[in-house]
């Protein structure tokens, strides 16, 4: 169940410590390009030297929402529909008190019990959406990059089978090495935040369907007595509740930080040509610095593209 009064408090809460994120970001990116790299998805696509349909060399440096860009677009409609239809005005502490049982209110009782374990259940689709989407992921650990002084990562890629050594990052690494942790010493609460919303098992619990409800208890059937990363038997439905809340804060407050970015570098390009510079740390077919020139494609911006004289 989705409650609006504890997203206002959970908000309010981590608010400014997102801001001072950004704040950092522009005042410590090693180019003045780098956020902007960040909302138009630049990434490095090698199967590129295989394309023969366009005439010339092209390069493997790209920008554009590509498929992951398209699946993030698909799954921030459902999630944003889910809480626009399914949100709850009504204080989370009034709603405890309307389904304690009683005798003379068992079968009221038992039916919002119910509702509550189907709501769950898309809850716990959202919860895999957004800790599995591979953009949201990649916002997380690029702006983690910047804020900590280090330049785009043109390269970052992410872990698609355990059978590819090498080839890019495991989700739960990212969210909690090198997200969480480095997020750590100057934003407290975001750390917090974060470490209460994502379970690596609670993940692994739902894309699998190993659980259970009963009563308001979400039992998982996947701990492992040796393995210190699955050590979790029950969760209660209020802490479900501060789970998801948590989760789905942190990716408002993400798109929010996406589109203050945005607006932030559509004013940059009017008092520069219309355009904004980026920089390309290329090892692709060589190691060599590039600049490449963007501009938004409208003056509201939203949409980048390379300028005509790249």
């Amino acid at each position: 169940m989705i409650f609006k009064d504890i997203l206002d408090a959970k908000t309010q809460q981590l608010y400014q410590e997102f801001d001072l994120l950004l704040q950092n970001s522009l005042l410590r990116q090693t180019h003045n390009g780098d956020l902007l790299l960040v909302i138009v998805n630049g990434f490095h696509h090698p199967e590129v030297h295989t394309w023969d349909n366009l005439g010339g060399q092209q390069s493997p440096y790209l920008i554009g929402p590509g498929d992951e860009g398209h699946s993030e677009i698909l799954h921030h409609n459902f999630i944003g529909n889910y809480l626009r239809d399914a949100a709850f005005d009504q204080p989370y502490k009034d709603y405890l008190d309307l389904i304690q049982w009683t005798s003379e209110r068992a079968a009221e009782a038992d039916r919002l019990h119910d509702d509550e374990a189907v709501s769950i259940q898309y809850e716990m689709l959202i919860y895999q959406k957004i800790w599995e989407m591979d953009s949201y992921l990649k916002k997380l650990y690029q702006l983690t990059r910047i804020a900590n002084s280090e330049p785009y990562d043109w390269h970052f890629r992410i872990k698609q089978s355990v059978n590819l050594k090498n080839k890019g990052k495991k989700r739960e690494e990212i969210v909690r090495l090198h997200v969480r942790d480095r997020l750590k010493p100057e934003y407290p609460l975001i750390y917090n935040a974060i470490k209460n919303a994502y379970r690596t098992q609670v993940r692994n619990s739902i894309a699998h369907s190993q659980y259970s409800i009963y009563g308001r208890y979400i039992h998982l059937h996947n701990y492992i007595e040796d393995d210190l990363n699955s050590q979790i038997r029950v969760i209660t439905f209020d802490q479900w509740v501060d789970m998801i809340h948590d989760t789905l804060v942190i990716y408002s407050q993400i798109s929010r930080l996406q589109k203050m970015i945005d607006t932030f570098y559509v004013g940059l390009s009017k008092n520069s040509g219309g355009t904004v510079e980026v920089r390309i740390n290329r090892i692709d077919p060589v190691e060599k610095v590039e600049f490449h020139l963007l501009k938004p494609v409208t003056e509201k911006g939203g949409l980048w593209c390379p300028a005509k004289d790249n």
